[in-house]
């Protein structure tokens, strides 16, 4: 069932939970759910992923991690994929201690951190996530938290200043030479609000460790220094380098680097510690984004990460546990037509793809709540 790590990308692209067939099963685990596919469907479209990654390079978004989400959301009450789900729940927790073992010792090395160390797609932060749903009493969530704690607590660098602890020593992927000497990222997707999120979710599970306040502190603090206020409203940056932060223009309000993923993350942690200003205030910086076209139009497309998908969702996530509910799903008719109107995607896969973009459009219209909670591995709910 399991292989090491491998080098084949035909069969990375088909264990991917963003853009491979994986992904594309959440839409058929949702649709079978509510009684629109037989579940002989899911079973076919599984049975041609393996046999499954396991090395360094296995996530929630790829690998045995990701088909355990999948299983995971098709179970749901069931004795549904009990036996190979518990066999998935043992390589998951080994293969988050390797990762955690890992991580740990760059630390005490004093390296600066990675993208694949902690963030949502590869790193730590992903596999809390997945952790969350499947293992939450157990062992390894805890250490991951314990992790994220570290991770919040300042670095020097080799200038001797002190720098988050989520600096990474790399660019942002989209622009290689946007950040010499390294960057602290903000995003949700790669960036700091991903482990606020997980943060916040365990210690509204009545999950936390040592310092788990003090570092969703800490990373709220961060937050408000780079955070950008004026006529146009609240918004945040990518990043800060060495340089400086970098534009805050009000930008494209995706899910993944924009003011609906930062919005989210924040209000989750105001709701997690009983900050009513934060909640507020990421909450106003939502609808500051909706109302303006500017930062609207600049979502051209269908997807979840880039697209108008995530918007939706994120919308929708934030209404739900908002001052006033309907201020945002108000909103929702005309994100709406701007979906139907937005560009198809042009590859069949989740996060990107078909597949992520009919789920956010089923999931926004009436009275059409998810079964499953499929976008828990956007670190959304």
């Amino acid at each position: 069932m399991i292989t090491t790590p491998t080098t084949d990308t035909t069969i990375a692209t088909r264990q991917s939970l963003a853009h491979g067939p994986l992904g594309t099963a959440l839409l058929t685990v949702e649709r079978a759910h509510r009684g629109l596919t037989p579940w002989k469907a899911v079973h076919q479209e599984l049975a041609e992923v393996r046999p499954l990654i396991d090395g360094d390079e296995a996530s929630l978004f790829l690998g045995a991690p990701a088909m355990t989400y999948v299983l995971h959301l098709a179970t749901a009450d069931s004795g549904r994929y009990a036996g190979a789900l518990h066999t998935l729940d043992s390589i998951v927790a080994a293969h988050t201690r390797r990762r955690l073992a890992a991580a740990h010792a760059r630390i005490d090395e004093g390296r600066y951190a990675s993208f694949a160390e902690y963030d949502l797609f590869r790193g730590l932060t992903g596999l809390g996530a997945l952790l969350l749903r499947r293992q939450p009493e157990g062992y390894e969530l805890r250490r991951v938290l314990e992790y994220l704690v570290r991770l919040t607590e300042p670095v020097s660098g080799p200038d001797g200043q002190q720098r988050p602890g989520w600096w990474v020593g790399h660019a942002p992927a989209s622009d290689i030479k946007a950040t010499p000497g390294g960057h602290a990222n903000a995003g949700l997707a790669h960036g700091i609000t991903g482990p606020l999120a997980l943060l916040a979710l365990t210690r509204r599970h009545g999950i936390t460790v040592d310092g788990h306040d003090i570092a969703m502190a800490r990373i709220c603090r961060w937050l408000d220094r780079i955070r950008l206020n004026d006529h146009r409203g609240t918004r945040w940056p990518r990043w800060i380098s060495e340089a400086g932060p970098a534009p805050a223009l009000p930008a494209a309000p995706s899910w993944c680097y924009g003011t609906p993923g930062l919005a989210r993350a924040q209000q989750l942690a105001a709701i997690a510690v009983g900050d009513e200003d934060r909640k507020r205030m990421a909450e106003r910086a939502l609808l500051y984004c909706l109302d303006d076209p500017t930062q609207l139009d600049q979502l051209t497309n269908r997807g979840l990460c880039h697209g108008i998908g995530g918007l939706l969702r994120a919308v929708q996530r934030v209404a739900e546990e908002a001052e006033i509910p309907y201020a945002f799903t108000d909103h929702l008719p005309s994100l709406r037509q701007r979906f139907l109107t937005a560009d198809p995607p042009d590859e069949p896969g989740f996060l990107e793809g078909t597949a992520g973009a009919t789920l956010a459009l089923q999931s926004a219209e009436s009275e059409a709540e998810p079964v499953a909670d499929w976008d828990a591995c956007l670190l959304l709910s």
